[in-house]
């Protein structure tokens, strides 16, 4: 590609590019070799992995979206600087192409080596951590990465969507409904409205209509393909239970995999803003969060698969037998379910036509660009419809907020009622619940009546928001261990008042967090009793990890 005369260093107004230090480049420099690079050649392309860390000692190298077809610079590193983002540290594909713009010398790193190096050296390790966590979320801010393409009205343009956003994939999305141009692309390569939506990378057919698994092994993501397995520790669940489970048990030296049928994160990790989590007093957002703890669980060992879901469970010669969706079995010594809880479908009989298009249960950036501008309603009280409307006023024309109490404050934290209640886009609508949808292929209106005096009236609305309660995530274990009437995982004391058959014999068992079956323990919002905060399941799964300890000294 063509460069200019005097190509200028990008400024780093984010701290998303920080120069490396002389003793931080000596403290990389045994572990990568010395390269002199020219004018054009490719470090890195995108979508394909990224097996190499990069430090720039001389030269300048730019960062570039669609290499050879949009030639789009992102970004000029100078002396100093070093290349990548989370895809160096996670293996997955990269979503940008790194070329030499100067004549110069590169540090390359093997990427095996840099995951050492993050976790022996904190300094060097979060100065990377830090910033490649800042430019995961530019690429997600700028559309780069693969695209989507397909009908904003399809279900399975949602999903792919969805998908890409849990899992804070970089990616664009183009809506046929929108865009005649991708059309008449599409045609042109054959590519029949009932294929799409279509996954393109690198400016190449890749998938037509792809599974989320599909999507995920194109991107590299571990979406397992296992016929049988083992190990000493099975996670289910990727939320902030799992996700502490799996750094204890892999810091502790257990075998660990985790499954998540989604993304990690859980329902926290829909959460634009975590606020009241200790120790980030600015907040932090659920995605943020997921993306530390996985890359700190993966630091020590564990084996993340997503997506995968478990589908059935039961007992073979000791051994705790977890049915995978896709097929095949996982052999796990002990097992701690942290599947946590699916949010409520309102009573409405008409919601299923519109949730294809117009019904969300999560506040996403995805979902906060499906309605960008339009007028939305959010309905509930608690913290996560609250969390929900203040991100969503940001980008939405108007935001309603329907909730069937008669105070803000009932189900929700202060700090938050008084924030919505001073915020000048939302309008709080108490004593207030959804009796009808009307639309044609779209949601345009919800119709409301007020619980007291019976009135009903009529609310514009592009996009419904739901959040009303949760319920629990166990279906799949059919009759195998002890539930409370509600389908909450019954645990210590209250899992022996069950009167469950198999349950463990000896004094002090089951553990406090152990279920009816020996060796099997439930952490997080799925547990009968627990607090539904994001730092009590964090707790839940650390401890439910030194009870495994406990059982597995005690050899049964």
């Amino acid at each position: 590609m063509r460069w200019p005369p005097e190509l200028c260093e990008t400024p780093d107004p984010q701290g998303a590019y920080p120069r490396l230090s002389d003793a931080q480049l000596q403290a990389l420099a045994p572990h990568g070799e010395r390269r002199r690079v020219r004018q054009d050649e490719v470090l890195y392309a995108e979508g394909l992995p990224c097996t190499e860390f990069f430090a720039v000692l001389a030269g300048k190298v730019a960062t570039v979206e669609g290499f050879g077809v949009e030639d789009q610079v992102i970004g000029v590193h100078g002396a100093g600087r070093f290349l990548g983002e989370l895809n160096v540290l996670t293996g997955q594909v990269g979503f940008v192409t790194g070329v030499v713009a100067e004549d110069g010398e590169v540090l390359a790193v093997p990427a095996d080596a840099l995951r050492r190096l993050v976790a022996d050296d904190p300094a060097i390790g979060d100065l990377i951590l830090r910033a490649y966590l800042i430019r995961r979320t530019m690429l997600i801010g700028l559309g780069a990465g693969f695209r989507i393409i397909g009908s904003r009205f399809s279900a399975d343009f949602r999903r792919l969507r969805e998908f890409a956003a849990r899992n804070r994939l970089p990616h664009r999305w183009i809506d046929l409904e929108q865009d005649q141009e991708a059309e008449r692309f599409l045609r042109s390569m054959g590519v029949t409205p009932e294929e799409t939506p279509v996954v393109i990378s690198r400016g190449e057919t890749v998938l037509r209509n792809p599974s989320n698994a599909e999507l995920a092994r194109a991107i590299g993501l571990s979406a397992p393909r296992v016929q049988e397995t083992q190990c000493d520790l099975l996670v289910i669940g990727a939320g902030p239970a799992g996700l502490a489970a799996a750094v204890y048990g892999a810091s502790e030296g257990l075998a660990t995999m985790i499954l998540d049928n989604v993304a990690t994160g859980g329902q926290a990790g829909t959460s634009s803003r975590i606020e009241n989590y200790l120790g980030f007093p600015s907040g932090i957002s659920g995605g943020e969060l997921a993306e530390r703890a996985a890359i700190q669980a993966g630091k020590f060992g564990a084996r993340f698969y997503v997506p995968a879901q478990a589908c059935g469970l039961h007992l073979n010669a000791g051994d705790h037998i977890v049915t995978v969706g896709e097929g095949g079995t996982i052999h796990a010594r002990t097992l701690i379910i942290a599947t946590g809880v699916r949010y409520r479908r309102l009573d409405i009989g008409n919601l299923e036509k519109f949730e294809p298009t117009s019904v969300y249960y999560a506040a996403t950036m995805f979902e906060a660009q499906m309605c960008e501008r339009d007028p939305i309603v959010v309905v509930g009280g608690g913290n996560s419809a609250g969390q929900a409307a203040l991100f969503l006023a940001r980008h939405a024309a108007c935001v309603r907020l329907l909730v069937r109490d008669d105070a803000l404050s009932r189900n929700m934290s202060r700090y938050l009622a008084v924030e919505i209640e001073r915020h000048p886009r939302i309008q709080i609508m108490l004593n207030t619940e959804v009796r009808e949808l009307i639309g044609d292929e779209r949601l345009a209106a919800v119709i409301a009546e007020d619980n007291r005096a019976g009135e009903r009236s009529t609310i514009e609305a592009r996009a419904m928001f739901i959040f009303i309660g949760a319920e629990p995530y166990t279906a799949w274990l059919a009759d195998e261990i002890a539930l409370d009437p509600r389908g909450y995982i019954l645990t210590g004391a209250d899992a022996t008042r069950s009167g469950k058959e198999g349950m463990p014999a000896s004094a002090g068992r089951p553990f406090p967090l152990e279920t009816s079956r020996a060796g099997i323990f439930a952490a997080g919002d799925v547990r009968s009793g627990s607090v539904k905060r994001v730092a009590a399941a964090v707790g839940e799964g650390a401890m439910a990890v030194r009870l495994i300890h406990d059982y597995l000294q005690a050899g049964e």
